[in-house]
């Protein structure tokens, strides 16, 4: 079974999505069969490399919202990432543009390490303060994912695994996405949004049961009890 997340490293639901769908798939009993695999989303694609203000600035001015509103939803949101065990500090996170970022969780996806590097980076950017349009962090970052020197070289210095972000893009708008988290599992179910653990399970367990129904084998009914007793 596969499941596609389209998600954002900017985006503080897709890290309390995450560890939602984490919890509901340790429990699953077919976690083994199932691959995860993150495609990349922009909620703001048009984000300067480094943007000169505070999270409560950028919201604030470039998306219209009171100040009042964004320290409101601020306190909210991270309230949810307490409950998953997350400590975001809204006032220490650094606005950057995140493209870099996702060509580098595509490059870690090639050496098996996608997983690690989406953690890490929604950490580093909502717990820690990391600047992840930085250089030097995604270098850092990638030496730390065991990627090779010269390889870090050419993922900072071209536009290696662009073209594959954009395909992510171009993927989602097809496929109707227009916010993250959004979770496809084999191409057939969508859920939209930081869903609680519970729903997490259900959608796994149906699309587990449509993929793989039971089919049964005999040519006839033998005998057994039901309801109303057994058969003498």
């Amino acid at each position: 079974m596969k499941i596609e997340i389209w998600s954002d490293v900017a985006c503080p639901w897709c890290y309390i999505g995450k560890r939602r769908f984490e919890a509901a798939l340790s429990t699953f009993e077919h976690r083994d069969a199932v691959e995860v695999k993150w495609r990349s989303y922009q909620l703001d694609p048009g984000l300067p490399e480094h943007y000169d203000g505070t999270e409560l600035d950028y919201l604030s001015s470039r998306k219209g919202m009171p100040r009042q509103q964004v320290s409101q939803m601020f306190d909210h949101v991270e309230q949810q990432a307490k409950g998953e065990g997350l400590n975001y500090r809204f006032d220490s996170v650094v606005v950057a543009n995140s493209f870099t970022a996702h060509r580098l969780i595509h490059c870690a996806a090639a050496h098996g390490k996608q997983d690690e590097a989406k953690e890490r980076l929604l950490s580093d950017h909502f717990e820690h303060g990391k600047d992840i349009g930085s250089r030097a962090y995604l270098t850092s970052l990638a030496l730390d994912l065991g990627i090779g020197t010269d390889e870090v070289e050419e993922l900072l210095t071209t536009d290696k695994y662009a073209d594959d972000v954009r395909f992510d893009f171009e993927e989602g708008r097809s496929l109707g996405i227009s916010g993250v988290p959004f979770f496809v599992i084999d191409r057939k179910f969508g859920l939209s949004g930081a869903q609680p653990v519970g729903t997490f399970t259900a959608a796994l367990t149906q699309a587990w049961q449509e993929a793989n129904p039971l089919v049964l084998v005999n040519s006839a009914d033998g005998d057994a009890c039901g309801p109303d007793g057994c058969p003498v």
